[in-house]
C-alpha cells in the first residue's frame, strides 16, 4: 500500500490541475451556466486567497489530535501483553483514571443545564458533541500518558512528548492528502458556484 501512495497523492494533484484547465474551458464555452473558471481574475484571486481558510477546518485539528492520541496509545504500552506486578497496578490505575474522567464529563452534560449542553438543554449539536473528538484525543492522551508512567514505558517527559510526535509523523500521509482534497474539493464548489 505505501508504494501507491505517492502515485495517489500525484493523481490528487493532477486533478486539481485538470479542474483548473476545465474550468477554465467551461466557462469561455458556456459563459452564461454559471461555471466560474479558477484561471480567471476572480478564481486566481479566490484560490491564493483563500487557500488557508480552506484548510482551516475541524477535520485537520481531529486529524491532529487523533494522531497525536495514537501515538500515545502506540508507544504507551497498554496495548501490549504483560502480567508484571508494574503492568497491573498501571493498567487499575488508569482504569479509575478513566472513570474519574468519564465521571467529570458526565457532570458536564448529564445533569439538568450542564454546561455542555445546548441552550435548548440537547446533547445533539452542542458543545459537547462539536467537542466529542478532542475529549476522546485529550483523554487518549492524557491516560496514555499516564499509563505509560506507571507501566515504565515512559521515563522521562521527553519520552511522552516523542510519542506525540511519533504519532504525528505516522499521520504525515494522512495530512498530505487532507490538503490535497480538500483544496480539490473546494475548488470544485467554487466552479459550481456553491
Amino acid at each position: 500500500m505505501k508504494k501507491f501512495l505517492p502515485h495517489i497523492a500525484i493523481t490528487l494533484f493532477a486533478a486539481q490541475l485538470l479542474l483548473m484547465l476545465v474550468s477554465w474551458l467551461l466557462s469561455a464555452a458556456f459563459p452564461v451556466s454559471g461555471i466560474r473558471s479558477l484561471l480567471s481574475g476572480e478564481g486566481l484571486r479566490w484560490f491564493f486567497g483563500h487557500f488557508a481558510l480552506s484548510m482551516a477546518t475541524p477535520w485537520l485539528v481531529w486529524l491532529l489530535l487523533l494522531a497525536m492520541a495514537y501515538g500515545v496509545l502506540r508507544r504507551c504500552g497498554v496495548l501490549r501483553l504483560g502480567k508484571s506486578y508494574r503492568v497491573s497496578r498501571a493498567r487499575i490505575m488508569t482504569f479509575v483514571l478513566l472513570l474519574v474522567y468519564v465521571g467529570v464529563i458526565m457532570l458536564m452534560v448529564a445533569v439538568p443545564h450542564a454546561v455542555l449542553l445546548s441552550a435548548t438543554g440537547s446533547l445533539w449539536p452542542s458543545p459537547f458533541s462539536y467537542a466529542l473528538i478532542p475529549f476522546i484525543a485529550f483523554g487518549v492522551i492524557a491516560l496514555g500518558s499516564f499509563y505509560g508512567i506507571i507501566a515504565g514505558s515512559f521515563n522521562t517527559l521527553a519520552d511522552v512528548y516523542d510519542a506525540v510526535l511519533y504519532g504525528i509523523r505516522q499521520s504525515a500521509p494522512f495530512l498530505l492528502f487532507y490538503v490535497l482534497l480538500t483544496e480539490l474539493y473546494q475548488s470544485l464548489l467554487f466552479i459550481i458556484g456553491v
